[in-house]
């Protein structure tokens, strides 16, 4: 198999090492724009001389423009039939992507792909867009495209906690602890209550009642962002990410 990616961005970048990363033997091509040239050198890839050029040659296709440019990037280009494009241009609905006859997925990587630790939403499920998220990470097939959009906002979910773990670890450090130490401590903590629900059958709300003791520092917390305001105004940000995602272009 030939892998291109279109698009060579950040995401991609994060992508692309995790690919790396996880022992790919497959072929891969860059398109001659962003990072090409310096991914080219540090990965020993080739760049192709134009998108045309790489599409030409590609079994696969990593669609990774800016979603504003992905409907234009794609048009025109020499799509086969047997060909896969998997595009992770968050709120680029397929029938914006003219790549007929090549076939069409959507996914949505985070760029802890870097690690090969991003969980990967998809759809639909075409076994050669599967077997590519695979490598970097666990991989959700979804029933829809109106559930992938929603779940697309985990992707900025993702942004959010990571502002969260910094806030609290700058916190920390405030108070005269070790910053290393602090951000250390912060970043793991959110990965235990994250592998803590994503490993237990237990209901979320079940695990959060026996967690927060009356009279608990837990509950003092809680209580104390309810009064703030922090549970609407983290449903107002999720809502107002998916109007993004799903609003018809202007």
């Amino acid at each position: 198999m030939i892998l291109g990616i279109l698009g060579v961005g950040h995401l991609a970048s994060a992508i692309l090492a995790g690919l790396v990363r996880s022992g790919i033997t497959e072929t891969i091509l860059l398109s001659p724009r962003g990072k090409a040239v310096e991914l080219a050198a540090r990965y020993g890839l080739e760049v192709c001389r134009d998108a045309a050029d790489l599409v030409a040659r590609a079994d696969v296709v990593l669609l990774a423009v800016r979603p504003a440019d992905a409907a234009s990037a794609v048009a025109g280009l020499p799509w086969r039939t047997g060909q896969v494009v998997v595009s992770v241009c968050a709120g680029v609905p397929l029938s914006d992507l003219p790549v007929a006859p090549a076939r069409l997925a959507r996914a949505m990587p985070l760029t802890a792909a870097e690690i090969n630790a991003s969980p990967t939403v998809f759809f639909p499920d075409i076994p050669e867009a599967r077997q590519l998220v695979e490598r970097i990470g666990p991989t959700m097939a979804l029933r829809s495209e109106q559930e992938f959009e929603v779940a697309t906002v985990n992707a900025a979910i993702y942004g959010w906690a990571q502002d969260l773990i910094r806030r609290s670890a700058e916190w920390c450090t405030q108070q005269g602890t070790d910053p290393q130490t602090m951000r250390q401590l912060v970043a793991q903590t959110f990965v235990a209550a994250g592998r803590l629900i994503a490993e237990k059958d237990q209901s979320m709300e079940e695990m959060l009642t026996e967690l927060v003791t009356p009279g608990g520092i837990t509950e003092l917390g809680l209580q104390v962002l309810a009064d703030r305001g922090q549970p609407q105004a983290w449903q107002e940000a999720c809502e107002a990410v998916l109007s993004k995602l799903t609003a018809e272009p202007a």
